[in-house]
């Protein structure tokens, strides 16, 4: 007989069983369209990494060879600074601007330094305001240059640095010494004027340096900055700066820098070079001894845990080498 009501139908679909299928088949769709987006967007990530590498590096061997060969460089930046001469104002900031690029591009920043305080000397006809100017104007250039230098450095290879850290014990001990103690051996690095420039700052975005450490050390360019800027007002003229380049490409006066003042430069800059490092090994030292009293709780927890391990291993290699015999 029939009641006149109908009987509500479970069907397939309805069943719990079904209905948690479904949701654990969603969540796997879900977790593999997420795989290959990170996928996707790590090898585009890459990608832009290598054409950024690759630029850098495409200017930074122009840059040498051209400075051993046309000298075209040169000439731009000599041609700059006799227009920076004649037009002050707008010069200090188109200054710290090519500034600012030169140190990114690694076009050496001596001729620069030195030629600020000569044009901005000439220019405003007083040593002292020619000094200050021209310091504040390499300073300005030279540290906003040095910043990104740095963030491009940590962009580009940080990553990679980071599989060493995480593999060798050594390379974390120093990293994290600079990661502490960043501020301190910056300070001592920026001091030594024989450490090359343009290279400690791609370097030291690759480290564990902090941002903020590194932006501060860069005041202890300051001394160094103040003394070049003094030597290029002191000199007679831009051709002295540059080395005596003539039209012809003969040097027919002497630079600025005399061969005393390079000694003192190179016996300071192997100074604060030493000190650097050794800070810098003192620092590391440390670390390593923490990483490594560190470890051994762990090790002693896990012996602790697992007493039998020992005996465990020494009976399954009994057992295999009978298992061996018993094939012969």
């Amino acid at each position: 007989m029939t009641t006149g009501k109908n009987e509500p139908t479970t069907t397939a679909e309805e069943t719990p069983e079904n209905k948690t299928d479904l949701v654990v088949a969603e969540g796997t769709a879900a977790e593999e369209t997420d795989t290959a987006e990170d996928a996707a967007t790590k090898k585009a990530g890459c990608i832009k990494k290598i054409a950024i590498g690759v630029f850098l590096l495409g200017l930074i061997i122009f840059v040498i060879i051209d400075s051993q060969t046309n000298r075209w460089v040169l000439s731009g930046l000599v041609a700059f600074l006799e227009w920076v001469q004649n037009n002050v104002v707008a010069g200090v900031f188109g200054f710290m601007a090519l500034y600012f690029l030169a140190t990114i591009f690694f076009v050496p920043g001596s001729i620069l330094t030195l030629g600020a305080g000569f044009v901005f000397s000439a220019a405003l006809n007083s040593l002292g305001w020619g000094v200050l100017l021209g310091t504040g104007a390499v300073w300005v250039g030279a540290s906003l240059g040095a910043i990104v230098s740095f963030l491009l450095g940590r962009y580009l290879f940080r990553s990679w640095v980071g599989v060493l850290t995480e593999k060798y014990t050594i390379f974390k001990a120093l990293d994290n010494a600079l990661m502490d103690k960043g501020l301190r051996i910056m300070v001592l690095l920026r001091l030594s004027p024989i450490v090359p420039f343009n290279v400690l700052n791609y370097m030291a975005g690759v480290t564990g340096v902090q941002l903020w450490h590194y932006a501060v050390a860069c005041v202890a360019m300051l001394p160094g900055t103040i003394f070049y800027v003094f030597l290029g007002a002191s000199a007679g003229s831009l051709t002295a700066i540059s080395g005596g380049m003539d039209t012809e490409g003969d040097t027919d006066e002497e630079g600025p820098v005399s061969a005393r003042v390079t000694i003192i430069i190179v016996i300071v800059g192997v100074v604060f070079s030493i000190l650097a490092i050794a800070v810098t090994s003192y620092y590391a030292k440390q670390e390593l001894n923490k990483i490594l009293e560190q470890d051994k709780p762990e090790e002693e927890n896990e012996a602790e845990k697992n007493p039998g391990d020992g005996d465990d291993e020494e009976k399954a290699q009994g057992a295999v080498a009978k298992s061996e015999e018993g094939f012969m």
